[in-house]
């Protein structure tokens, strides 16, 4: 298996999750946003809301198909034991503990804003997202590791050489529509909690991983087509945003998603395939930052709202506060505090360091330090 560094797809993940923090922000100033359990704003910003439209077909499935790359690098240097484990600590642990200790806080919070009784409950909250990748790694890694065994295999083979083509890629929207005719959602972007959000999130993640178990050809082909997608993209968007709702046209979002996918697979590996500081800091922080950012986010909004500020300004007031507080907490807290970090989704790994001395110091001292992530480490949950 190749041991090639990807930096475009660290980048992408990061870029995904700062415009999930976008978009959640931009929730509270539409006049719907109580009815999903967010804190709402009474001086609204519908017309905020149509730029997140773009968003909102593949900002999700974006980061199931990353979470399946993620897995594949995963799979190279481990069984399927060692698999399971890491991945339990990695994802069961945060999942379990922000049930019970980080999604009720913004319930907590809602419910003071609105001064109600305040009341403690477990629940998923945003955090069913890793819910859904836990399943995937248990349900799907039995296939994972049979390709993995048969790389040299026609199978192989057969994907690589569709890769090749412009439409090959994009041809995995069929699996797409087919979950649409099986499930029927409400709305193409209803992925908390629901079954579409499972299914769709199965096959991204599925894809993801046989998107870079196919080799090289996949990305030459996005690299090289990434403009024609990202033009289809757009065109369907236009489509969809002059008002086409029925059920019908959903199979034609499937194309629109996967097409913005695509062509920002292609965008990443042509321009965002290199290393940097800020991406090394960004890509460890982004998972403890997703992990907080609700809870940070019904803070700022709990904050900034009573005090009566023009929407644009509360909006972009909310918006330096989640970003820069859920960074400090990262920083000074999450970072930094052993106990904390395998409850957040960061690596809990210890190694002996033997100081060696120059031979006027007799004895030898024995310390125990932190390992921190590499940079360029794509063994990434989200």
């Amino acid at each position: 298996m190749t041991t090639e560094r990807r930096y475009d797809i660290d980048w992408l993940r990061v870029i995904a999750i700062g415009l999930l923090l976008i978009y959640h922000i931009a929730i509270i100033f539409q006049p719907w946003a109580m009815f999903i359990g967010f804190i709402k704003s009474e001086n609204a910003l519908e017309g905020l809301w149509k730029p997140m439209t773009i968003l909102n077909v593949w900002r999700i499935p974006l980061l199931f198909f990353v979470s399946g790359m993620g897995l594949y690098f995963a799979m190279k240097k481990r069984n399927w034991k060692q698999l399971f484990i890491e991945r339990s600590k990695r994802i069961l642990l945060p999942f379990v503990f922000g049930i019970l200790a980080i999604t009720p806080l913004h319930f907590l919070v809602f419910q003071n804003y609105y001064n109600m009784p305040l009341s403690y409950f477990p629940h998923m909250g945003h955090l069913w997202f890793l819910g859904n990748i836990f399943v995937y790694v248990v349900v799907l890694s039995p296939v994972f590791y049979y390709l993995k065994t048969n790389e040299e295999g026609k199978f192989k083979k057969a994907i690589s050489k569709v890769m090749t083509y412009a439409l090959g890629p994009l041809s995995i929207s069929v699996f797409f529509m087919i979950e649409i005719g099986f499930v029927k959602p409400q709305l193409f972007e209803l992925y908390a909690q629901t079954w579409h959000g499972f299914f769709i999130g199965l096959l991204a993640f599925f894809f993801g991983f046989l998107f870079v178990y196919s080799g090289k050809a996949f990305w030459l082909t996005v690299s090289k087509w990434k403009w024609l997608y990202i033009g289809i993209a757009s065109v369907l968007f236009v489509i969809r945003f002059t008002g086409y709702e029925s059920i019908s046209n959903m199979y034609i979002t499937t194309i629109e998603s996967n097409t913005w996918i695509l062509g920002l697979f292609g965008i990443g590996y042509s321009y965002l395939n290199k290393p940097s500081a800020l991406l090394s800091y960004l890509s460890a922080a982004v998972y403890p930052v997703y992990i907080i950012h609700m809870f940070v986010l019904y803070a700022g909004a709990l904050f900034i709202l009573p005090l009566n500020l023009h929407p644009i300004l509360a909006y972009i007031g909310i918006t330096l506060f989640t970003f820069i507080v859920c960074f400090l907490i990262y920083e000074f807290i999450l970072k930094r505090i052993t106990i904390l970090r395998p409850l957040f989704g960061l690596k809990w790994k210890f190694k002996s360091v033997v100081q060696k001395k120059s031979n006027r110091i007799q004895n030898t001292t024995q310390n125990t330090v932190f390992q921190c992530d590499k940079p360029g480490d794509h063994d990434k949950i989200i």
